[in-house]
């Protein structure tokens, strides 16, 4: 029988945000909120980073990761959210490899 990481509580990037936050960790949560195209991660997936830069989770199947990571540590930093947006039409496709199109938007906020 096959597991989905989502449903292991112990892999749950909501719940790890949470026991970061516990043990006095700063944290962002990245969240998708819209896709277009080939997307490989659904509207409401979730990726957690805490200041340090470890993180949990995806929001595009390792397409875009990278780039979320050093955001999110920059709006830890500033505590101002943004709204991140990557596709083909997008001046960073090729560098952040969603060349095989579609286009995904991601919130990223402070949390705790």
């Amino acid at each position: 029988m096959e597991t989905n990481a989502y449903l292991d509580e112990s892999r749950d990037p909501l719940a790890i945000a949470e026991r970061w936050m516990s043990d006095g960790k700063e944290v962002a949560i990245a969240t998708v909120v819209e896709t277009w195209g080939s997307a490989p991660r659904p509207v409401g997936s979730h990726l957690v980073i805490d200041a340090d830069g470890n993180f949990e989770g995806s929001v595009s199947g390792g397409c875009v990761e990278g780039a979320v990571i050093a955001e999110a540590t920059d709006v830890i930093e500033s505590g101002k959210p943004r709204m991140l947006e990557f596709g083909v039409a997008d001046e960073t496709a090729w560098r952040v490899g969603l060349s095989c199109g579609g286009r995904i938007k991601v919130y990223v906020e402070r949390v705790g």
